[in-house]
């Protein structure tokens, strides 16, 4: 049956590549992403029984997704160097007032919801909070919100970020794009010492994330991966003064496209949006206001430093650590310095705001008790 299972999730990913394929012919570079997400929410809305059983109501096994983050994070493992150490050490005011400012936001678009949805004051803001598809329902859970609620804002807000932002970073940058893909294409040759050198990453990102789980990092695989490879690529610069010459070929971002992209679209089921039509326009009305206000709070940041308009609002968007890292490699930002950004505000977001937002439940619960007495 597993293995049945197996074949079938395969089967539903390749067919969602070829709208990741058609959409890479327009010379996309996060078409790939984009594509794949599309065809697998529009097979998901369908749920042919071929590519995916009736029964599964919550997509493709979570392994997909957690081996695309595994090619991420080794990729971008392999691009932290000096030049973004020193970035954080000249910009980490900007950094803290980047995670400041999203924090705030997400806070806003909360009491979006809260004012038009019957929905509670723990829901709203957890729905409304850029924690991650995985994480925020699961805290929702142990908070004792509504989970369906949650669930169905964050997908929301997750697929219109991932569906515009890279859009909008894509034609704001095409230029740059064009230009440094020549230079992307070159790729050590295969070779029994570059492949070794492969082992060595693979093995070292597999360290990583048992690392990053043991101390609870948020997406283990990715963050735990990349700070594995990055921490192999530093100590080497500083024993040979160069990085590994490792066989690492470029297909691997096709690839983590792809699994990401059929992970993400794979979630949406008609049951998600049964019965909360209200919650949805809410929903979608607070993130679009949540992505207009990062994309500005971007350009500011932009003009008042060195750091790229695209890499500032990859950093700032509220769309998921692994969609926004696939989305600066793809379009050649500054892809350590988003997910480090990105990394922050998860553990910002996991470590303070859960422990706010039961108090000022508990606030509400005991005034609205006080009035009734």
């Amino acid at each position: 049956m597993k293995k049945n299972l197996l074949v079938v999730q395969a089967g539903f990913i390749i067919v969602s590549s070829i709208g990741g394929y058609l959409l890479s012919l327009t010379g996309m570079s996060i078409g790939w992403m984009l594509g794949t997400i599309v065809a697998a929410g529009a097979i998901s809305f369908w749920r042919p029984r071929f590519l995916l059983p009736s029964t599964s109501t919550k997509g493709i096994h979570a392994y997909w997704g957690y081996i695309g983050q595994y090619i991420l994070g080794i990729e971008l493992g392999q691009k932290v160097n000096a030049a973004v150490l020193q970035t954080f050490q000249d910009h980490w005011i900007v950094i803290v007032i980047m995670l400041i400012l999203s924090t705030i936001f997400a806070l806003l678009s909360g009491l979006l919801l809260l004012r038009f949805t019957k929905e509670s004051l723990m829901t709203s803001f957890l729905s409304a909070t850029p924690g991650g598809l995985s994480a925020m329902p699961g805290i929702a859970a142990e908070l004792g919100a509504n989970t369906a609620t949650v669930s169905i804002v964050q997908t929301t807000r997750v697929l219109l970020v991932v569906c515009t932002i890279p859009l909008f970073s894509f034609y704001l940058s095409s230029d740059k794009v064009i230009e440094q893909s020549a230079q992307h294409a070159i790729m050590t040759p295969l070779s029994p010492t570059s492949f070794l050198w492969t082992q060595a990453l693979l093995l070292t990102a597999w360290i990583g994330y048992h690392i990053g789980k043991l101390l609870k990092l948020p997406a283990p695989w990715l963050v735990g991966g990349m700070l594995g490879v990055a921490a192999l690529q530093t100590c080497l610069g500083l024993y040979t003064g160069g990085n590994a010459a490792a066989w690492w070929p470029h297909q691997g971002i096709t690839l983590a496209q792809i699994l990401l992209g059929a992970s993400i679209g794979s979630r949406l089921n008609r049951k998600m949006f049964k019965g909360a039509v209200r919650v949805c326009m809410v929903g979608l009305l607070s993130s679009i206001s949540l992505v207009c206000t990062t994309i500005l709070c971007a350009f500011l940041i932009s003009r008042w430093t060195n750091i790229s308009f695209v890499t500032a609002t990859l950093a700032l968007a509220p769309g998921g650590i692994a969609e926004m890292a696939t989305t600066s490699l793809t379009l050649h930002a500054d892809a350590a310095f988003v997910v480090a950004v990105q990394v922050l505000r998860v553990i910002l977001i996991l470590s303070f705001l859960p422990v706010l937002f039961q108090l000022l439940n508990k606030q509400v619960k005991k005034r609205t008790v006080g009035k009734a007495g």
